[in-house]
This record gives C-alpha cells, structure tokens and sequence, in this order.
C-alpha cells in the first residue's frame, strides 16, 4: 500500500482526505515513480471544485519530481533509478507513488533539486510556451503581466526580462509589488481599475501589444485596453472565475484584437514539443536567468491548508507538497 489524497466529492479543501491507496503497478509504456515533490497549481482548485471535470474518486495534482521505481514494457528512454520531473499529463500527482505515462517524464539535471523541480515545471512550460510560441516576444517591447507576483507572474518577469522585454506587472498588494519588482518587473501596478491609464502612460500612448491575463472574470476588460490595435489577448486562467461570454464586435471597436484561450497540454502534447521546452526551461533555470521561488512548503498529507492558503492568496511565488 501507499498514500495519496483522494477527493470523493467536489467542494472545498475539506473534501481532501489523505488514504491508503494501493500501490501501483506500471504497464506498457507507463513508469512507476516515487515522488520527492509535487507542485501546488492553481489548476489544482479547479479538478478540486469541479470547475475541471474528473471522474470521482480522484487524486488531484499535475506535477511532480521524484525517481523512476519501476517501468512497463516498451519503455526504453529511461532507467529505474532515473531523476525525472513532469507536468500535465493525468491528474494525480498528490500522491506518495503513481503511475504516468512515461513519455510524459523529462530528466530533471543533477544542477536542479527535487523541490524546485516540482515546482518549475507547470509554471516554468507555462512561461516557456506563452513567451515563445503564443506570442514569441521580441527584445524592445513592452508587455503586461497579470499576478506578477505568482509563481506563473515570477517566471514571466524574470524570462521576458531575460530576452530584452519590458515588463508592467500588476499585482494586489504592496508586498507583492516588491516581489514582482525584483523579479524583473519594470514597473508594477497595485490592482487593475486604472491599468489602462498607467499602460498608456508608461507607452507614451504606444499600449501594448499582448497581455498575459490569469486572473479571468475581474481583469478581463480592463487587459482589452492596454492592447494596441491588432494585440493579443492570451488569456491562460480564470483565478477570479471564468470570463463571461464575449462580444466579438468588442474585438473589433477595440483596434482588431486578438484573443487566445491556451493550455499547457495543447502546447506539450507532441513528445518533441514537451523535451524541447522543458530543455529551454531547464538551461534558463540551471543558468540561473530564472530563480524559481520555492516560498512555501506543507506536508502532503495537509494539502487542505495549502490550498486554503493558495485560494486566500497567502501565498507568493511556487508551493510545493512534500510526501
């Protein structure tokens, strides 16, 4: 037998119960692992209340470090004994063992520990593809960061800065401004209300041409504004609840905006896709170009208070489970 929090009902924090589960057995082209951490994500809450659907009872949770313990048939690019990392793939990460598909693992490097390791990889391929790929952006722009001072936002400032990017940040707290500030946040705005004026201020007028929006329902039309005519809208989470349907002539009125709507596992599903990022992510965090912040860590079996935390906003950069 081994333990794992297990949800039998959708709800609160409360619903997460720490269990005795039985011990898996890997099949082909699966692998076994034992996890050193898991990383606490905000997608979490979602499976967890039933924003995002999962069949019940279900282990929460979509990334993790650990060893390679055992692997099925058919898997031949890697070794029981193997340091791996991973994000995406099924849930269940809140779990001393599981089973995953092993084309799901990337090597985690001797220069990068178990904790940060389970807590760069959602957020850190996140970054990765949303600075690359959604809008790759360029040295010399200038871009808007929503919740700069979470573990996603810290990322986000640090790699754009990396790559010659302006970054406005913004933010809920004083405190949090600080923290996006020193992550390469150019210039940090508390709250969204007046978003729009200080964009338009700090561009001579210029806006910008993407915005990188998780916070959904609460900052949704006030991101419209800071785009310049044909900007991108990248709207990657709904941490104050969905965004309500949308005019599409608001798109229009707006200068021909954009918008985008992407997830991780679209951008990782490909096995090429998932090493290539994961290798940039890795050389820019082992370079030390970004510090993934490791700023809180419970024990696995009380993830109801960290998820209480997280949902409270008591919690700044990654948060990390350990088993």
């Amino acid at each position: 037998m081994t333990k794992a929090i297990r949800i039998h009902a959708n709800g609160g924090p409360e619903v997460m119960k720490w269990e005795d589960v039985p011990t898996p057995e890997p099949g082909p082209g699966e692998a076994l692992i034992r996890h050193e951490a898991v990383g606490l994500n905000y997608i979490d809450v979602y499976f967890r209340t039933g924003l995002y659907k999962s069949a019940l009872p279900a282990t929460i949770g979509m990334e993790g470090s650990g060893v390679v313990l055992a692997l099925g048939a058919g898997v031949t690019d890697l070794a029981v004994g193997d340091r791996i990392a991973y994000a995406g793939g099924p849930i269940g990460a809140y779990a001393v063992q599981r089973v995953i598909p092993a084309d799901r693992l990337v090597k985690l490097p001797d220069a990068i520990d178990f904790n940060t390791g389970a807590a760069m990889m959602l957020q850190g391929l996140t970054a990765q593809y949303l600075l690359r790929r959604t809008y790759p952006v360029q040295a010399g722009q200038t871009i808007v960061v929503h919740a700069a001072a979470g573990g996603v936002g810290l990322i986000l400032c640090q790699w754009a800065k990396h790559l010659g990017v302006t970054v406005i940040g913004v933010v809920s707290t004083a405190e949090k401004a600080e923290l996006a500030r020193a992550h390469g946040a150019d210039h940090v705005v508390v709250g969204h209300q007046d978003l729009p004026a200080e964009v338009k201020r700090i561009t001579g007028g210029a806006m910008v041409p993407v915005v990188y929006d998780s916070v959904g329902r609460d900052t949704f039309n006030t991101s419209l504004d800071c785009l310049a005519p044909l900007g991108l809208m990248v709207a990657f989470g709904n941490a104050s609840g969905p965004v309500p349907p949308v005019d599409l002539g608001v798109l229009t009125a707006k200068g021909s905006l954009f918008i985008t709507r992407p997830t991780l596992a679209t951008y990782t599903a490909k096995r090429a896709d998932l090493v290539a990022a994961a290798a940039e992510l890795m050389e820019v965090v082992a370079s030390g170009a970004v510090k993934i912040r490791v700023n809180q860590t419970f024990p696995l079996s009380e993830a109801a208070a960290a998820h209480t935390a997280l949902e409270g906003r008591k919690t700044t950069g990654s948060t990390v489970l350990i088993p």
